[in-house]
């Protein structure tokens, strides 16, 4: 894990806004792990890549993250606080089938590349596609049968199964209200954070090549090329 410049993440981050959530996930990846080409990346299964995210983002903005939740019950904004070690999670060793009554399924864990396939289909389709993407093989009594065909509770077993496999796809954290003392479990999506975070480290990095170019005459790429403490030290001057 290398961590980036600030030139390439702006670069990022501008070819970014006109990009997909997958798309943004999978450059991210790329910036950071060079040694990971873009056929690797995009088969990570989404714990695995939402994992070198939450390493890349401990190396970008530090271990504790923070921020602001609104309750579902009165409405009520709360300020949190978690370590990042807090969501992580290890996958169950499971095996990748599932075995039920007469029923034998093969299953794999998804991907980016499946994420971007559902991305391109019609809402109403998705979670069929991903559910047949999932599934490499299904038989019933030795014979093949469709996925469509598929009992209810054997979808549902299935899902449980991938979920166990790959919990690091969907975190989880319990979070309790102090104005209402309602509690419910709220999702963490990394790539989502990530971005938010970085398109705020955007606009303020920007504010401060605008000040410290008007002050002293600089480049963008010699601010950029400024050590993060550096270019504290000359803002500060202009504010002393």
């Amino acid at each position: 894990m290398r961590s980036p410049g600030s030139d390439e993440l702006l670069a990022l981050w501008e070819r970014g806004l006109g990009e997909t959530s997958v798309e943004r996930g999978l450059a991210l990846l790329g910036l950071a792990r060079p040694d990971l080409d873009a056929d690797a990346a995009a088969d990570l299964s989404i714990g695995a890549r939402d994992g070198l995210l939450l390493d890349l983002r401990e190396l970008l903005f530090g271990r504790t993250i923070q921020g602001l939740v609104e309750c579902p019950a009165c409405g009520d904004t709360l300020e949190t606080e978690t370590a990042t070690g807090a969501l992580r999670a290890a996958p169950a060793g499971d095996p990748l089938e599932i075995r039920r009554a007469d029923y034998r399924l093969s299953l794999r864990l998804l991907s980016s590349r499946d994420l971007i396939a559902a991305e391109r289909a019609r809402p109403e389709e998705r979670p069929a596609l991903l559910l047949e993407r999932c599934i490499t093989a299904a038989s019933l009594s030795g014979a093949p049968t469709p996925v469509p065909q598929l009992p209810a509770e054997l979808v549902a077993a299935v899902e449980d199964r991938i979920a166990a496999l790959d919990p690091q796809a969907d975190i989880q954290f319990a979070l309790s209200c102090p104005a209402c003392g309602h509690r419910w479990q709220a999702a963490f999506d990394i790539l989502s954070f990530l971005w938010t975070e970085l398109g705020e480290w955007a606009a303020r990095t920007l504010r401060d090549v605008h000040r410290l170019a008007l002050a002293y005459g600089w480049s963008e790429r010699d601010i950029l090329a400024l050590t993060p403490v550096r270019r504290r030290h000359y803002l500060g001057m202009l504010d002393a």
